[in-house]
């Protein structure tokens, strides 16, 4: 690949680390922070809809999501994760070299790799509706998600590591999965069993 090839493919991908601080602070500053839903509530367990409305309410949801993820001190956060059901998500992620991702993607879709590409990692995750419990899961450590802006413009994300984790765990919100679903049923008992044995630090929606 030459410089101009790999100047061209790194073009692609949006600009999330500059002013980072700046621009979370503005979103939450905007938003009001609402509860978290949590495992068992319909809106988490069903894939939800495509967002075709670029307009003033998106960008008051997606204020609203960053107000309510740093609330509950979270790296991201799903709109069904506070009962929407659009394919929308925000992030706040450092990466492993500690450099700090803040972003928003609408109706994302994250690329397939080739399987000489895929190293798994295998590091703990957890999840603001499974609140105080975590379990090892094995990813893909390097991720690309494509969607649009809240403008409708088209972007895309790269992120490795512990971001390419967020950005693999929340796109997975909005197919209507949670972590927990990739585990085994043992795994499973025991998040939930973790789950139960805690208090969350923040505001929730009890199930019914």
């Amino acid at each position: 690949m030459t410089q101009q090839d790999q100047a061209e493919q790194q073009s692609e991908f949006i600009d999330d680390t500059t002013d980072a601080e700046a621009r979370e602070a503005a979103h939450r500053a905007r938003g009001t922070a609402r509860p978290i839903t949590v495992i068992g509530n319909p809106v988490l367990h069903k894939p939800c809809q495509t967002v075709t409305g670029f307009d003033d309410e998106l960008a008051a949801l997606i204020d609203d999501m960053f107000a309510s993820q740093r609330a509950a001190e979270g790296v991201g956060l799903a709109a069904n994760q506070i009962g929407v059901g659009l394919r929308v998500f925000v992030y706040d992620c450092p990466d492993d070299d500690g450099v700090r991702h803040v972003g928003h993607v609408i109706n994302p879709v994250v690329d397939e790799l080739p399987a000489d590409q895929r190293v798994l990692d295998d590091s703990n995750e957890g999840c603001l509706s499974v609140p105080g419990a975590y379990m090892e899961l094995a990813r893909p450590d390097y991720a690309v998600v494509r969607g649009q802006d809240l403008h409708g413009n088209p972007i895309a994300v790269q992120g490795s590591g512990y971001f390419a984790r967020c950005l693999q765990h929340e796109t997975d919100h909005l197919n209507g999965y949670l972590y927990v679903d990739r585990l085994s049923k043992r795994e499973r008992k025991d998040v939930l069993r973790q789950m139960e044995e805690g208090t969350p630090k923040y505001e929730t929606v009890p199930n019914d």
